[in-house]
């Protein structure tokens, strides 16, 4: 016994083992329903995409997973062609993303975002969120580089400001119910085979309403949607081939 807490004491490795295995046993007496992901992550080490989580104030938050897997399916877009866009902007995380994913692209970037924080739930969105929440003003957005174009207002009233455009990959984070199928309508029929839409909050029970507009906009189509671990919905537009 005493080696064993020598060995913990003197040994980066078993002192990092030993401090894993305490919070396993602590989350599990104290969040019995909470799972744990592996602490050797690979993704985890990449310096580049720590600095930008602390940028953002997120390193020790809730959103790496969601925003390391927005990051991998954007660079995966690169191989279709056509825009990006993303409904929900917040602070500027998820753009700051996609416009890295895609540097070097002959791509232009289009944000929608009302920057009053969210608008008033519907009877589908539960009571969870309130008008206002998420508010973060234009002038405290984070722009990212590359060729961005910002539309301010309520969704969604600018979209029709890119009617004549395609789309690549479309990051749909708006949490309610009603913008949630009001970009979904606007969208779909506007990806190019291949695009993707990610919908940032479809797997959370926090958000039922976002499910819901998804969910009935896809019941009279081929598509099915991937509900991704993370908590994200993915859909991709398919060739016309894949329907045959």
């Amino acid at each position: 016994m005493l080696r064993g807490l020598f060995d913990v004491i003197t040994k980066p490795a078993m002192r990092h083992d030993w401090r894993w295995r305490v919070v396993c046993r602590l989350t599990k007496w104290l969040l019995p329903n909470y799972r744990l992901p592996w602490p050797n992550l690979l993704w985890w080490e990449d310096e580049e995409f720590n600095a930008f989580l602390t940028r953002f104030g997120e390193l020790h938050g809730f959103n790496s997973d969601r925003r390391w897997m927005l990051y991998q399916l954007a660079l995966i877009a690169n191989d279709v062609p056509g825009n990006t866009a993303e409904c929900g902007a917040y602070q500027g995380a998820g753009s700051y993303l996609i416009c890295k994913a895609t540097q070097g692209t002959p791509r232009t970037h289009f944000i929608f975002d009302s920057f009053e924080g969210i608008s008033s739930p519907d009877k589908h969105d539960g009571s969870y969120w309130h008008k206002g929440d998420l508010s973060c003003s234009l002038e405290n957005f984070q722009r990212p580089a590359g060729n961005i174009s910002i539309h301010k207002g309520w969704i969604p009233d600018r979209f029709e400001d890119v009617a004549d455009r395609r789309f690549s990959f479309v990051h749909i984070d708006v949490d309610l119910h009603q913008p949630t199928a009001d970009s979904i309508e606007f969208f779909y029929p506007r990806m190019n085979p291949g695009g993707m839409i990610v919908f940032d909050d479809y797997g959370f029970s926090s958000c039922p309403g976002a499910k819901k507009a998804v969910d009935d906009f896809l019941s009279d189509k081929a598509e099915k949607i991937t509900m991704l671990s993370c908590g994200s919905g993915l859909l991709i537009k398919p060739s016309i081939s894949q329907y045959k």
